[in-house]
């Protein structure tokens, strides 16, 4: 078995000079942490030098199939041998592998359903993860479940790489009992000019990035390669945007000014080929180029002869919008880590220059570094593999991040209601066979279940369309869909090869493949299947649209065709502002039209028939409704009756809505305030009385009064103090007046009233109002609750007007009270303005007072 050649490999690569560290570390430990800046050669050069010291495969993931293939050919080529013979690739959709291959580029994906497929990776010797810095969710879980391998598989060579790395923090978690070993590598720091270039317009606005900001970004991307051209006539720009549609814009103007330059587009959703265009350097004769590149290219992949970097300092991220049930991409700031990236991409091999459309303090002002997408995105697909592994929610496994426990259980609900795992978090038949499906779960049990109601080779063209990163133009997902039927679409060679990997994973009984239903009723069909949390109905109109109500409970916006349908089957539905929005917040971003039999077939299990109640005028009025989810079919009147049905009706709508609804006299008020102090400083016993805690508890707490509101009184005839009083723990409930009194006494021997904070005021003080003249005397602030909270004192004018406040009554005395003395005596003269107010006795003003002196 030949070895790779190093130094022909590593031949011009800066990270050559770390070859021997790596391979005297390989010798000791078979877990590594690499770190060395981008374009440094560490992607090239590790695999061959850990593929030389192993007999079997080395698998390599990169974060996006345009970097596995370009990786793979850059590698093969050194090596001197074809594509898939010693070393080849395998992404969604392509594979370059022979028996004989040595070394295989993949997408992190693709090498957890391996792991899932095969747990002991049978024939492999090594795993490099490259490009861990970026947090992408798929390589944080191949970092749990590979340390679970090692444990079982010692011979495991395990690698961690990476630009911008926190290499302690991943050397612990690679290492097991011991860090890892960190190799790093520092390159030879090029000059770098940075130079800023802010907009005079706005960066972003409701509806996203801005026209004028991609103008502006164009036209000095142009005058940018225009000033570097004169200098080098080598130099390429490369400038970052945050999406694909900004790439474009960007690129169609840039062109338009410069037709003399080659205008590449570097995303994933442009073919193959363009993205291995753009990242093939030019050759002699070529014209100059400018590339237009996402985030693609910060890290993950080298683009030669690029000299300027222009930044938006842009970023599309996904993001997990809990409240609305929605997931989906948001454009933000770019970190300063990822900007620092991206400007090293000019000043790799020479001198190089990045010019930022910020202006500095904008920049400052963005987060040092990218959030994990663990902490942002829909777990559901995370959550099922996880199951499928045997560690339901990453339990037990040794992650960067801990995976977030309220996405975790949304994820468990999704799963259970496929039938994919079972109440404790295992994975169930069903569920092992939708993870084979390389698409989110959800995706995969539409292909199955639609398969049978459209017909499979249908069910695969609609599943390969919403899986992909294909462009639906006006949301119509059914004119997307004939638009790649017919080949008019710029994706139908990748959109075909999707369906054809879909269909082989769909088993249909012979005579079942094909379907005589309508190409709009199939697609609507198959996507509610999908997400039919998102069917949606038509509630009214908007300025050049309408507005739907989802079953999930929001509501969003959309324009065009699909605006006149009275039910939508949602794929895909964002935040966003505007007109499309039409107000609600939200637009729907890509959907099929369907009718209502469709929606209640493919919605049925949100589907309800129940009582639920509501108050109107401070009483409770009854209802009947049918629901799809939060979509209300139908509802009919009821009288109101303490039966169980109306009762649980009516603890629903105060554990939605809180308890305003109730009458809370003063009393009631005060005692909730006095029990809400006890619980902040001593804890249990004394209750929780915050909303939340009451909401959750009125079921035990308020059953009498839920009955009485159940047979129809009125809720302001329904006191809430005695149900509070239920509360009370015994027998500390005896010590209530004392460590909470609801007055105290003051020098003139008025009882002052005592108001307590609200329950969720963490730092709040009974507060008392009192005339400053019924204080004379008093030097010691009162406190309750054992001492521990002071007693806040409003001192008011004889006139009942603010005149301090005080915690601390000596204090004031000692201080402050001088000042109020001199300004108040001349407006009061017949009131006591004593000196010394320690001595002065309060009873004769009081007295006086209450006779009308």
């Amino acid at each position: 078995m030949r070895a790779f050649d190093i130094s022909r490999i590593g031949a011009g690569l800066a990270f050559v000079t770390a070859a021997s560290e790596i391979s005297t570390v390989l010798d000791e430990s078979h877990a590594l942490v690499v770190s060395a800046a981008p374009g440094s050669g560490k992607t090239t050069l590790v695999p061959p030098l850990v593929a030389n010291r192993v007999s079997g495969r080395v698998i390599v993931t990169q974060p996006r199939r345009v970097a596995a293939r370009s990786a793979a050919r850059r590698l093969a080529f050194l090596d001197g041998s074809g594509l898939g013979e010693r070393v080849g690739f395998t992404v969604r959709g392509e594979r370059h592998v022979g028996a004989a291959t040595r070394i295989e580029m993949v997408t992190p994906g693709i090498l957890l359903r391996r792991l899932l497929a095969d747990p002991e990776l049978d024939g492999v010797d090594a795993v490099i993860l490259d490009e861990v810095h970026e947090r992408a969710l798929d390589t944080d879980l191949l970092i749990g479940l590979l340390g679970e391998v090692r444990e079982l598989r010692e011979d495991l060579v395990l690698v961690a790489m990476s630009a911008t790395l926190d290499a302690d923090r991943f050397a612990t978690l690679l290492g097991g009992d011991s860090p890892a070993p960190v190799v790093s590598h520092a390159a030879v720091a090029y000059p770098l000019e940075e130079r800023w270039a802010p907009a005079r317009a706005d960066r972003l606005d409701q509806r996203g990035v801005t026209p004028a900001f991609l103008h502006h970004v164009a036209t000095t991307a142009v005058a940018e390669h225009t000033r570097a051209l004169s200098r080098d006539p080598s130099a390429d720009v490369l400038v970052f945007a945050p999406g694909a549609l900004e790439v474009s814009v960007i690129a169609r103007e840039a062109a338009a000014l410069a037709p003399e330059t080659e205008v590449l587009q570097l995303h994933a959703q442009v073919s193959a080929s363009e993205q291995d265009r753009a990242v093939a350097g030019r050759a002699a004769g070529d014209r100059p180029r400018i590339i237009v590149a996402t985030s693609i290219a910060e890290s993950s992949l080298t683009v030669p002869g690029v000299t300027v970097v222009v930044d938006t300092c842009l970023s599309r991220v996904p993001r997990r919008d809990a409240a609305r049930g929605m997931t989906g991409l948001v454009t933000v700031p770019t970190s300063r880590a990822a900007a620092v990236q991206r400007a090293g991409r000019a000043a790799r091999l020479g001198p190089g220059t990045v010019i930022r459309c910020v202006d500095e303090r904008t920049y400052a002002a963005a987060p040092a570094f990218p959030t994990p997408e663990v902490l942002t995105s829909d777990l559901t697909e995370a959550c099922l593999l996880l199951a499928c592994w045997g560690s339901p929610g990453g339990r037990g496994l040794r992650m960067p991040d801990a995976l977030p426990a309220d996405a975790v259980r949304d994820a468990q609900r999704t799963l259970e209601s496929l039938g994919a795992v079972t109440a404790d978090g295992r994975a169930t038949d069903r569920g092992e066979r939708l993870a084979r499906v390389p698409a989110d779960p959800r995706l995969a049990r539409a292909l199955f279940d639609g398969a049978d109601l459209v017909g499979a080779q249908t069910a695969a063209e609609i599943i390969a369309l919403i899986a992909g990163e294909i462009r639906v133009d006006d949301a119509d997902l059914s004119a997307t869909l004939r638009a790649l039927r017919d080949g008019r679409h710029p994706r139908t060679r990748e959109w075909q090869r999707e369906t054809r990997r879909f269909r082989g994973l769909v088993e249909v009984a012979p005579g079942a493949n094909a379907s005589s239903t309508s190409l709009d009723i199939a697609v609507g069909t198959v996507v509610a299947l999908a997400y039919p949390e998102r069917i949606a109905r038509r509630v009214g109109d908007a300025d050049g649209g309408a507005v739907f109500q989802l079953a999930l409970g929001t509501r969003a916006g959309v324009t065009g065709a699909l605006a006149s349908a009275p039910w939508l089957a949602v794929a895909e539905v964002g935040r966003a502002q505007g007109r499309a929005a039409a107000g609600t917040g939200a637009v729907i971003r890509s959907a099929a039209a369907i009718d209502e039999e469709i929606a209640l077939v493919a919605g049925a299990t949100l589907l309800t028939d129940r009582i639920e109640a509501s108050f109107v005028d401070g009483r409770v009025v009854v209802r009947r409704d049918k629901r799809l989810g939060d979509i209300v079919l139908s509802s009919t009147p009821m009288k109101a009756r303490a039966d169980d049905d109306t009762r649980a009706a009516v603890l629903r709508v105060l554990e939605r809505d809180g308890l305003a609804a109730l009458t809370w006299s003063d009393a009631a008020v005060s005692f909730r305030g006095r029990l809400a102090l006890l619980h902040r400083e001593l804890g249990s016993p004394w209750p929780d009385v915050s909303d939340a805690a009451l909401a959750a508890t009125a079921r035990g707490w308020l059953a009498p009064e839920i009955t009485a509101l159940a047979s129809g009184a009125s809720a302001s005839r329904v006191d809430v103090l005695p149900a509070l009083r239920r509360l009370l723990p015994w027998p500390e409930a005896g010590r209530l007046d004392e460590l909470v009194p609801e007055r105290i006494g003051v020098p003139s021997g008025s009882s002052v009233r005592l108001v307590y904070p609200a329950p969720d005021d963490p730092a709040g003080q009974p507060v008392a109002s009192v005339k400053l003249q019924e204080m004379f005397g008093l030097t010691q602030t009162p406190r309750v609750v054992d001492g521990r909270v002071p007693v806040l004192f409003h001192l008011l004018s004889p006139a009942g007007r603010p005149l301090a406040v005080t915690a601390d009554l000596a204090s004031f005395w000692a201080g402050p009270y001088a000042q109020v003395r001199a300004e108040m005596r001349g407006r009061y003269p017949k009131h006591p303005w004593p000196e010394d107010p320690h001595t002065h006795i309060a009873t004769a003003y009081t007295k006086r007072r209450l006779a009308g002196g």
